[in-house]
């Protein structure tokens, strides 16, 4: 891999695209992608844009029956990963705090100079989605 490789997308089981899309805008801060295609059945699911190279695509459990990419894949849907991180910046990372906290979303204790893809981040915590997917937001800056 070279510095230019990015990530692209995370695929997220979800049991309510709709509902964790809503999650994603309103608590995470988060632009939905395709939700009136998908709300239409226009398309098999919503995402959520992280940034302008990277989203997180909300994916139906209903989907897992016809998910043959690999032998053994449609066995992942209900398992998510260990956690994703996104990285913010110290006012946005205090921002989503808020809101989970607002919104009654559990919130682990606060971390300090956790290491991570840019070296140790001066603050993180995890919480989960409405399906148990579980989150780490960090910030490396100094604010």
């Amino acid at each position: 891999m070279t510095d230019t490789s990015r990530l692209d997308h995370v695929v997220l089981w979800v049991s309510d695209p709709l509902a964790s899309a809503e999650f994603y805008e309103k608590v995470v801060g988060l632009t939905p992608v395709r939700l009136p295609e998908f709300a239409e059945g226009e398309v098999s699911f919503p995402s959520v844009r992280l940034n302008e190279e990277t989203i997180f695509d909300l994916a139906p459990l209903s989907l897992a029956e016809r998910m043959n990419a690999v032998p053994g894949a449609a066995d992942s849907a209900g398992h998510p990963v260990n956690h994703v991180c996104i990285s913010l910046p110290g006012d946005d990372f205090d921002a989503l705090h808020a809101r989970l906290e607002e919104r009654g979303t559990p919130v682990s204790e606060f971390s300090h100079d956790a290491f991570g893809a840019r070296g140790n981040a001066r603050r993180s915590f995890y919480f989960r989605d409405p399906d148990g997917n579980i989150f780490e937001a960090r910030h490396y800056d100094s604010a």
